[in-house]
Parts: structure tokens; sequence; C-alpha cells
């Protein structure tokens, strides 16, 4: 399954970790110098939401920051039982 925020298409992103090496400058010594780059993701923050759409209740995976905009409508709370839950205790 891919990293995908439903909503907003929001996906893994390109970037690199750099290692460096030396004392600041400004803490006297002669600079940082860049010893590696190695490469990484950067990975968005889903979540799995029961969320509202097109009338209908179902699960998406959402970025949290598209639920802190306020785009996911969340589903309403159940109040009905399952019939065999209501068979049981009678």
């Amino acid at each position: 399954m891919a990293r995908i925020c439903e909503l907003t298409g929001v996906g893994p992103r390109k970037g690199s970790i750099i290692w460096r090496s030396g004392k600041s400058k400004k803490s006297g010594g002669i600079g940082m110098h860049i010893t590696a780059i190695t490469k990484r993701k950067f990975m968005p923050n889903l979540q799995r939401v029961k969320a509202l759409i097109n009338g209908e209740v179902r699960y998406i995976r959402v970025s949290t920051r598209a639920l802190k905009k306020g785009l996911v409508t969340k589903a309403p709370k159940r109040t009905w039982k399952k019939p065999e839950a209501a068979k049981a205790k009678s």
C-alpha cells in the first residue's frame, strides 16, 4: 500500500543526511566540513481515519496536516447494536 494521503496526495519526499566534522568558525575552529551525504526519505504522518465520504462511512489514510486543516468529515458515532449482540443478551 502506498504511503500517500488520499485527500491531499502528499507522499514520501527525498532528502539527505549531511555528516559534518570539525569545529565551527564561530567557536574558534577552522570551519565545519561535510564528510558524507546519505540519501533518505521524509515520510508523511499518515493516520487511518473513519470518515464520511459521498454519504458512506469508510476508512481512509490521511495525513495529520489534512486532519488539522479540517479536510476530513469524521463519521458519526454508532448508536445501534449488532443483531447478534442483542440476541445474546436476551
